[in-house]
């Protein structure tokens, strides 16, 4: 009997990154990420390399590539799902791997002028997700991969399925977006029904729903909510169905509104999260509340706000002033 060759290593890495249900995202950097480490050492193989070979391309990136603390971090992630996961091989060495400590910085926070002059640049779906970072504290991918259940209109509620860490959460529907997002809705029904007709591929769906559920991805309730506007090849399966919309192209929206509206900070498409919950702050809510709805796991990372508000212990009065 003729044994099948055994799958590349790249194939491999795909394929259990697709068993630990990571994301395509994270599955592509990793792959780039080993590709460039085993081109680095001429093409050797990573069985044959080890602790000396890991710190001297790390330090090649940070020395030579001037890349930022976290860009190494991810670096250094990849190479040790790769011998972890895939090659399965024992590690001794691997808490004796530097890794690059990341600065503490603080997020970049608009005024409340300054969020409203950049919302009113953009128009449309831009608009629409831009609000709801705004507005709903949401991160970027979390808002674009909503579907048409996550959001109840009743109870002004958006549901956010496998966040950062893989955790759901609940957050708030801003009333103002009510009619805007019910109009999308309409959007997405004529996609929908336009798909059904052409006999596209159904909609994706995570953890294999589509082999318990076989009629899910044909039904309204799992489409995306911001549909792209034409069926693509999905890179996974091959097969042509629509998705939602592309991250990059909002991202480029969102720099246009920036410099369209005379903002002069560094902002980007997370600011708005970080406005939402510094505003949050800023009116009297409680910090485990903001924690909550941000979807942090340790209320620390929430407490950052409170250095941008100036609200840590310089900025106590002193009852001697009182």
């Amino acid at each position: 009997m003729v044994q099948s060759p055994k799958p590349r290593l790249l194939d491999q890495v795909r394929e259990r990154c697709r068993v630990k249900h990571y994301s395509i995202r994270t599955e592509t950097r990793y792959c780039d990420w080993i590709r460039r480490f085993i081109l680095f050492h001429a093409k050797r193989h990573p069985s044959e390399m080890g602790k000396p070979e890991i710190e001297t391309f790390l330090t090649d990136l940070a020395v030579r590539g001037n890349v930022s603390a976290s860009t190494q971090n991810q670096a250094l992630a990849a190479i040790l799902f790769l011998y972890k996961e895939v090659l399965q091989l024992e590690l001794p060495w691997l808490g004796d791997v530097t890794r690059a400590k990341r600065p503490p910085k603080l997020p970049v926070v608009l005024t409340p002028s300054e969020a409203k002059a950049l919302l009113a640049q953009l128009d449309g779906v831009h608009y629409l997700v831009a609000a709801l970072l705004y507005g709903s504290g949401l991160r970027l991918m979390e808002a674009i991969r909503l579907r048409v259940q996550d959001v109840d209109f009743e109870r002004l509620e958006i549901t956010v399925r496998s966040g950062k860490g893989n955790k759901d959460r609940r957050t708030m529907l801003p009333r103002s977006l009510v009619e805007p997002l019910r109009a999308q809705l309409d959007r997405v029904r004529v996609f929908h029904e336009q798909d059904l007709h052409d006999g596209v591929a159904p909609v994706y769906l995570p953890y294999a729903l589509d082999r318990k559920y076989p009629n899910a991805g044909h039904e309204l309730c799992w489409q995306y909510l911001f549909a792209a506007s034409r069926p693509a090849i999905d890179p996974r399966s091959g097969v042509m169905r629509r998705h939602h919309i592309g991250e990059k192209a909002f991202q480029r929206a969102i720099k246009s509104a920036v410099r369209a509206a005379g903002i002069n900070k560094p902002a980007t498409s997370h600011s708005l999260r970080h406005t939402f919950a510094t505003q949050l702050l800023e009116s009297g809510y409680d910090i485990r509340t903001v924690q909550e709805l941000l979807g942090h796991k340790d209320v620390r990372t929430t407490q950052i706000y409170t250095h941008v508000l100036n609200r840590g212990g310089n900025a106590v009065r002193s009852p001697l002033d009182t």
